[in-house]
């Protein structure tokens, strides 16, 4: 018959000198070496990689510089597509009393008018002057695209006959000229041979204010509401 008898696993330091518990022994301990640090190292400056912060006010400079550069662009694009005041944006025409002249357009992220037709379009100077004709130059406003016609010029023609509102071939002052190519205009006064004087915006998608004259027969005209 064998007999065996079991030690504790800590029981015996391999290596050690006596019977000391593990718990007192370090493996990092044991194995650590010793390190000397240089002189010239312990001396050294500390340094880490810069980075620059953009602050609140840099970030306001950058945006406005930005519109600045755009109306800028928008300016000289009017200014290559024809000749006068009116092909300068930064410069009110003439006879112009169309209030937000100076507003960018939606081609260049403009966004709707109080009359909610987009700023300096054809149809939203002839709302805003049907308003001042009306005797309203603010809001509440008596016409605007809920309540007199569309976005779009090719519709009011249909859209005043809808509504029973007079259209004829014959201008009157204060009338809306209409032409099929989706253009709408104001008519400012008629000359003794029969011709119209117009007022318009965006003529020739410069989204600025003109004046010309045409014949009679050229529009439709649509009269004022009532």
């Amino acid at each position: 018959m064998f007999g065996t008898v079991a030690l504790p696993a800590y029981a015996l330091l391999p290596g050690g000198p006596g019977h000391e518990a593990s718990d007192t022994f370090s493996l990092s301990v044991a194995q650590a070496q010793d390190v000397d640090v240089s002189a010239l190292a312990t001396g050294a400056p500390l340094s880490a990689d810069g980075y620059a912060v953009t602050t609140k006010a840099e970030i306001e400079e950058a945006r406005l510089e930005a519109e600045a550069a755009e109306r800028a662009s928008w300016a000289a694009e009017l200014a290559s597509r024809g000749s006068g005041s009116y092909a300068v944006y930064t410069v009110r025409a003439e006879g112009d009393d169309y209030p937000w002249w100076d507003q960018l357009p939606d081609d260049y992220g403009g966004g709707l008018s109080p009359l909610r037709y987009y700023y300096r379009e054809c149809v939203d100077f002839v709302a805003w002057r049907l308003n001042r004709d009306a005797g309203v130059t603010s809001a509440p406003w008596k016409w605007d695209w809920s309540n007199l016609a569309s976005g779009s010029a090719y519709a009011w023609a249909d859209e005043w006959v809808s509504k029973g509102w007079p259209t004829s071939s014959t201008p009157v002052v204060g009338a809306v000229a209409w032409f099929p190519y989706n253009h709408v205009a104001y008519v400012q006064s008629i000359n003794a041979d029969g011709s119209v004087n117009l007022e318009e915006y965006n003529q020739n998608s410069d989204h600025s204010y003109h004046t010309r004259t045409i014949a009679a027969g050229d529009a439709l005209y649509l009269y004022p509401p009532g």
